[in-house]
């Protein structure tokens, strides 16, 4: 699975492409609030971690691990919500957004000095950087809030610039097009948001 070809001139492995297909379909399924969303999150980590660990991304390699115990949190919640209360869509009020940006910094010092240390990334402050502020994102995602395509579109954007550094161009370009899906998702969600508090008052 591992063997290379080339796609359009781009070096790339088949297990490469089949988590670009999970990878696709768990964000599609996402924006729609779709709760098998977290089935294909789940299968398209166990492959990234693979894919990340051949390419020496030990930080996004354990982010899979960590999305996959996220992801079945997630998926718990997003059909159980809390108590008896379905869990809908909301917004983050400002101290939210200050644990989330306290936690993103934390994460960041943590994996930054235990990747530096202990590994032989070549990237580890970006990496670090990513991987915390990923960890944010599916934690907001998971209780369906709507800053968590804000948080997205940041990372995936800066997550383009890493793999291409990295060589990994079929992942690059699978990140573009979450920019483009997770800017779709902040617009769906936030519409949602809106109509609930519209509602509410």
């Amino acid at each position: 699975m591992n063997d290379t070809l080339a796609i359009f001139g781009f070096p790339t492995t088949p297990l490469e492409l089949i988590s670009f297909a999970l990878a696709v379909t768990t964000v599609l399924l996402n924006v729609r609030q779709n709760h098998w969303a977290w089935l294909f999150s789940i299968t398209s980590s166990a492959t990234y971690a693979v894919v990340f660990f051949d390419a020496r991304l030990y930080g996004d390699s354990g982010l899979q691990l960590v999305f996959i115990a996220a992801s079945v949190w997630g998926w718990y919640q997003w059909l159980r919500g809390t108590g008896e209360t379905r869990l809908v869509v909301t917004r983050l009020r400002c101290a939210g957004w200050a644990w989330a940006l306290a936690g993103w910094a934390l994460g960041f010092l943590a994996l930054s000095w235990f990747l530096k240390t202990y590994t032989n990334t070549d990237v580890p402050r970006m990496d670090a950087f990513l991987t915390a502020g990923s960890l944010v994102g599916q934690l907001l995602l998971a209780r369906k809030k709507v800053e968590n395509w804000v948080i997205w579109i940041v990372v995936d954007v800066l997550y383009v610039g890493l793999y291409l550094f990295k060589d990994l161009h079929v992942t690059a370009v699978l990140y573009a097009v979450f920019v483009l899906l997770a800017a779709r998702g902040l617009r769906a969600w936030s519409n949602i948001a809106q109509v609930k508090a519209g509602a509410d008052r």
